[in-house]
C-alpha cells in the first residue's frame, strides 16, 4: 500500500474546508516556529514552576496574556484576510495587526498585577479601555479568519449584547452596560475572553495539541492505518471496517474531523471503492467514523478539556464517562457496515494487499509505548497536564534515535510551523467564544435564562432535551465544536442540570449534538471533505452518513436519561443498562441495513418491512432509559422485556419470509 503524505495536522477543529495559509517560508515560517517553541516553554514553566522569570510571577491572567501575545499574531501572519492560500508575501495591514496584537498582549501582561489589585474589569483607565477595544477587534477578525464569518458574526453580536441587554424582551433581558465598560470587562476580567476556555487551553490543552501534531509528523498516521488494515482488512467489508478503526485511532488524538477525513480517507475511501463499496457509501463511512472519533477517549479533542474546566472535574473522569457511549456509536457503525457487506456479498481485502500485524507492530512499537506513557501519567499519576508532554518527549527521543521517521531540519521546521498554526487557530477560537461567557456573566443572564427554560419545559426533562438537541444542532452548523460546546454549556447545560439531570451526562449530550451537524445535510462538513476523495456528490455522502450515523442521534438521549452509561450508579445498574443498550444498538443497526447476523437479509415484501419496523421499535425500546424517566407505567426492566418481545416478534416475521427475494 502507498503511504499518504504526512498530513499537516491541526488539533484545532477546522471549518468547512482546510484553512488556507501562507507558505511557511522566510521570516513568517521562522516567526511561527519561534512562537510555538516559546509558547511550549512558557507552558512548561508554568506547569512545572521552573522559574524562568526571576523575581517576576506569572499570575494566571498574566500567563494567558503572554500566550495570547505569542499566538494571536500568527493568525494574521499565516492566514490571509481573503482566505486565498497563494497570497504573495504579508501585506502591511496584516503585519500591523500582528504587531498590535503582540504589543497589546505584552502590555496587558505587564499591567496584570495592577489590573487585578485595582479591579480594572470594573473601573479601568482610559488607556486600558482603548487597548482592550483594539484587541477585541483583532480577536473578532482572527476568529473570522480561522473559524469563518458565521461564528465571527455570532460572537460579535453576543459580545455586544450587554450594551442593549436592558431593552431586550423578558427572558433575555439583563443588566445594561456602557460600551467602554463592556469592552474592558471582556478583556480585563477573568470571566470573558481570558476566562474558562483560555484557562483550559493554558492549563491542559496545549500539551495534547503538541502530542497530536508530533504523532502525525513522526509517522503515527501510517501506523494507525497499517494496524487497522492488519486487524480487520480481511473480514467481510474489511476496507470499510479499516476506515472505522483507523479514523477512531487517529481522530481521538487529532481532535479535528476534517483533517481526520482527509488524512485517513485518502487511503480508506479508495480501498472501499476498490472492494465494491459505492462511492457515496465509502465517503459516508469515513465521514461518520471521523466525526465519532472526536468523541472517542483517550483524548477526544480539545473540547473535552474545556468540559473538564467547566465541570471542575479531572479529565480522566470525562474520558472514562465518554467510553461506553463512544463504543456504542462505533459498535452500531460496524454492525451496519457488516450488514451492508453481507447483503451485497462484499468480501474482505486480498491478503497480499494487507500488511502483517507483526510487521506493523514491530515498526510502530514506539507509538504503543508513548500511549502507555500517556495513559500511565494521566490515570495513574493524575498528571493530566504534563502527561502529553512526557509522551511527546519519549516519542521524539525514540524517533530521532531511529532512522525510519527521523526528522531532519526541513521536517522539524514543518512540524513547528504546523504546531504554531494549530495553537494559533485554537487560541483565536477560544478568545472569541470567551466573549460569549463574558456577555452572559456581565448581564446576569446565565442564571435567569436557566430558570426561564426550565419553566417553559415544565416538569418534562425530555422536552428540554429536545429543545437542547435542536439548538445544539443549529449552532453546530455555524461554529466549531469547541465554540458550540462553550456557548451551550453556558446557555443550555444549567437548565438541564436544574431539571435534575446528571451534569456530566448533560455536558456530553451538548457535545454530541454539537457534532451532529458534521454529518447532517445541509451543512455536513465531514461529507464536504470526503466528497473530492470519493468523487461523488456531497449530498449523496451526507444522506448515507445520516443513515450510518443513526446511533449518534439516539445515544445522547439514552445516556443523559440513563446515567449508568456514563458510569454513574451501582455496578449492577451499569452492567444491566450497558448490556441492554448494546443489544438494542445491534438490533437497530441491523434493521437499518436490512440484514441481521443469524437471520439473513430482510425481504422487501410487506411482511419483511413490518418485521424490520418491529425490530427497529424493539431495539429502541431496549436502548430507552425506562418508563420511570419517560413517564410510562413500567420501569427500565419492563421496557427492556417489552423491547425484547417486540424484537423477537419482528425476527419471527422476517424468518417466515427469509426465502423470498431480498431488497436490492
Amino acid at each position: 500500500m502507498s503511504e499518504p503524505a504526512a498530513p499537516d495536522a491541526s488539533a484545532a477543529e477546522l471549518m468547512p474546508e482546510e484553512l488556507a495559509y501562507r507558505p511557511p517560508s522566510g521570516w513568517v515560517g521562522a516567526a511561527t516556529a519561534c512562537a510555538a517553541v516559546l509558547a511550549c516553554a512558557i507552558v512548561l514553566n508554568q506547569l512545572l514552576n521552573l522559574g524562568f522569570f526571576v523575581n517576576f510571577v506569572l499570575l494566571d491572567t498574566r500567563y494567558l496574556y503572554v500566550l495570547a501575545a505569542l499566538m494571536l499574531p500568527l493568525v494574521f501572519l499565516c492566514y490571509p484576510a481573503s482566505g486565498k492560500a497563494n497570497a504573495l508575501g504579508v501585506p502591511w495591514y496584516d503585519v500591523a495587526a500582528a504587531t498590535a496584537a503582540f504589543v497589546i498582549g505584552l502590555w496587558l501582561a505587564w499591567k496584570a498585577e495592577r489590573a487585578l489589585s485595582e479591579g480594572w474589569e470594573y473601573a479601568a483607565p482610559a488607556t486600558a479601555i482603548g487597548l482592550s477595544g483594539v484587541l477585541s477587534v483583532l480577536i473578532i477578525e482572527a476568529l473570522r479568519r480561522t473559524g469563518g464569518p458565521v461564528i465571527a458574526v455570532i460572537v460579535l453580536a453576543v459580545a455586544l449584547y450587554p450594551v442593549v441587554a436592558g431593552s431586550m424582551p423578558g427572558p433575555i433581558r439583563g443588566l445594561t452596560q456602557p460600551l467602554p465598560d463592556a469592552v474592558a470587562y471582556h478583556i480585563l476580567s477573568s470571566e470573558s475572553a481570558f476566562g474558562i476556555p483560555m484557562r483550559a487551553f493554558g492549563e491542559i490543552v496545549v500539551g495534547f495539541i503538541v502530542f497530536g501534531v508530533a504523532l502525525n509528523y513522526t509517522g503515527g498516521g501510517k501506523f494507525f492505518n497499517d494496524v487497522a488494515f492488519a486487524l480487520v482488512g480481511k473480514y467481510r467489508g474489511g476496507a470499510a471496517q479499516v476506515g472505522v478503526v483507523s479514523s477512531a485511532l487517529q481522530g481521538s488524538i487529532s481532535g479535528s474531523v476534517i483533517s481526520n477525513v482527509i488524512s485517513s480517507g485518502v487511503v480508506t475511501i479508495p480501498a472501499m471503492k476498490r472492494t465494491g463499496f459505492a462511492a457515496d457509501y465509502a465517503g459516508g463511512v469515513e465521514a461518520v467514523a471521523s466525526t465519532g472519533a472526536v468523541l472517542m477517549p483517550p483524548v477526544m479533542g480539545s473540547t473535552a478539556f474545556v468540559m473538564a474546566s467547566f465541570l471542575g472535574k479531572p479529565y480522566s473522569e470525562i474520558a472514562l464517562a465518554a467510553t461506553i457511549p463512544a463504543l456504542l456509536f462505533y459498535f452500531g457503525l460496524m454492525v451496519q457496515i457488516d450488514a451492508y457487506s453481507a447483503r451485497r456479498r462484499l468480501s474482505g481485502m486480498a491478503r497480499e494487499e494487507l500488511p502483517s500485524i507483526g510487521a506493523a507492530l514491530k515498526d510502530g512499537w514506539v507509538y504503543i509505548l508513548v500511549f502507555v506513557v500517556l495513559v500511565f501519567f494521566m490515570l495513574n499519576e493524575k498528571q493530566e497536564a504534563m502527561a502529553p508532554f512526557y509522551a511527546t518527549g519519549v516519542l521524539l527521543a525514540i524517533n530521532q534515535a531511529l532512522k525510519r521517521h527521523r526528522m531532519d531540519r526541513r521536517k522539524t521546521m514543518a512540524f513547528l510551523n504546523a504546531l504554531g498554526r494549530a495553537l494559533a487557530e485554537l487560541v483565536s477560537v477560544l478568545l472569541g467564544v470567551g466573549f460569549i461567557v463574558g456577555a452572559f456573566s456581565m448581564t446576569g443572564l446565565s442564571g435567569t435564562l436557566a430558570n426561564d427554560l426550565v419553566y417553559l419545559a415544565g416538569d418534562k426533562p425530555i422536552v428540554l432535551l429536545l429543545m437542547g438537541a435542536l439548538t445544539s444542532f443549529i449552532f453546530g452548523m455555524g461554529m466549531t465544536v469547541t465554540a458550540c460546546y462553550i456557548f451551550l454549556a453556558i446557555v443550555l447545560a444549567p437548565p438541564l442540570v436544574k431539571a435534575g439531570l446528571d451534569p456530566l451526562a448533560v455536558h456530553l449530550f451538548v457535545m454530541y449534538w454539537g457534532m451532529i451537524s458534521f454529518i447532517t445535510p445541509p451543512v455536513a462538513l465531514a461529507a464536504f471533505a470526503a466528497a473530492p476523495i470519493a468523487q461523488t456528490s456531497f449530498f449523496r455522502i451526507g444522506w448515507q452518513a445520516m443513515k450510518l450515523g443513526t446511533i449518534i442521534y439516539i445515544v445522547p438521549f439514552v445516556f443523559v436519561l440513563s446515567p449508568a452509561l456514563v458510569l454513574r450508579g451501582s455496578w449492577t445498574d451499569i452492567v444491566l443498562v450497558t448490556g441492554t443498550a448494546f443489544a438494542g444498538v445491534f438490533v437497530v443497526a441491523s434493521a437499518m441495513q436490512g440484514y441481521m447476523i443469524g437471520l439473513g437479509a430482510m425481504p422487501s415484501t410487506l411482511a419483511g418491512w413490518i418485521g424490520r419496523a418491529l425490530l427497529l421499535v424493539g431495539g429502541l425500546a431496549m436502548m430507552a432509559p425506562g418508563g420511570d424517566v419517560l413517564g410510562l407505567a413500567f420501569g427500565r426492566v419492563g421496557l427492556d422485556v417489552l423491547g425484547l418481545a417486540i424484537a423477537v416478534g419482528g425476527w419471527l416475521v422476517v424468518r417466515l419470509q427469509r426465502d423470498r427475494p431480498a431488497m436490492v
